[in-house]
């Protein structure tokens, strides 16, 4: 078995690939854009993305089981998997808005050990191994030290609630409990705490494939990664991020509106 690093390699080999598709389809007048039965977008970028990346994998890594959004599981597993999102933030892709990304992530024996979130079009890739701390281009990046709420930052993604998952009960009064907050959503606001730009994020609903790197990222970088009600698990449905100071703290208060409910 390769050692997390190594894997790090090998996925950093991958997502130089995508980076290529992504930027070649970016902004193309011609996109051809297609809908889910959820309503979420998906492209010919996404699609192509995640083909060629599973045709590499298969060509060097045959013992590897896949999981990815747009084709499934597939494969052999022996404890040993590829999870891949093609296109994080497809929306922002479609757009035209740069914050979008390619995430992949090897999973060993249900434990996260290596991750990549690719973003071409901000020239921004952070990567993490496990036991080998976390990085934004090459420089290692670690979370802030900030342990007041009233002095924190906390991210959020659509609070429209017409696409995507509201916020979870309790999340406003916590957001009023904090110095600022900004709507950047997606893998880009859980990258942004690993970096210590912002001290929490919020993601109420999300797959394995858009959580698996940014676990790793977010620990190797010294914080806490979890679900709404605690898990460290990729496969748990949600996403709360923090510098782990404030995590106990994040979670009680989202705990306790619950129980009032």
């Amino acid at each position: 078995m390769r050692t997390a690093i190594e894997w790090l390699d090998v996925l950093n080999r991958f997502a130089d690939r995508a980076d290529e598709i992504a930027l070649s389809f970016f902004r193309r007048q011609s996109l051809r854009v297609e809908h889910k039965p959820d309503l979420t977008p998906v492209t010919e970028a996404d699609t192509t993305i995640e083909h060629s990346i599973r045709k590499l994998a298969a060509a060097s890594h045959p013992e590897m089981g896949i999981l990815g959004e747009e084709e499934g599981e597939s494969g052999r597993q022996e404890g040993l998997r590829l999870i891949i999102d093609p296109i994080d933030a497809t929306q922002n892709f479609v757009r035209g808005i740069p914050a979008f990304a390619t995430l992949l992530a090897i999973e060993e024996y249900g434990e996260i050990v290596a991750g990549v979130v690719s973003a071409p079009a901000m020239s921004s890739r952070w990567c993490a191994a496990r036991g080998a701390g976390a990085s934004k281009n090459g420089t290692p990046v670690r979370v802030s030290g900030i342990s007041i709420m009233g002095e924190a930052q906390l991210f959020h993604g659509d609070l429209s609630g017409r696409v995507e998952t509201l916020p979870p009960a309790g999340a406003i009064e916590l957001m009023r409990s904090t110095r600022r907050t900004r709507g950047f959503g997606d893998f880009y606001q859980h990258v942004l705490v690993a970096e210590g730009a912002g001290e929490i994020s919020i993601d109420p609903e999300l797959r394995a494939w858009d959580a698996a790197p940014l676990i790793v990222i977010v620990e190797e970088a010294g914080g806490k990664a979890t679900s709404l009600d605690g898990r460290r698990d990729v496969y748990a449905g949600s996403l709360v991020a923090t510098n782990g100071v404030l995590h106990t703290e994040v979670l009680s208060a989202l705990a306790a509106h619950r129980q009032q409910k």
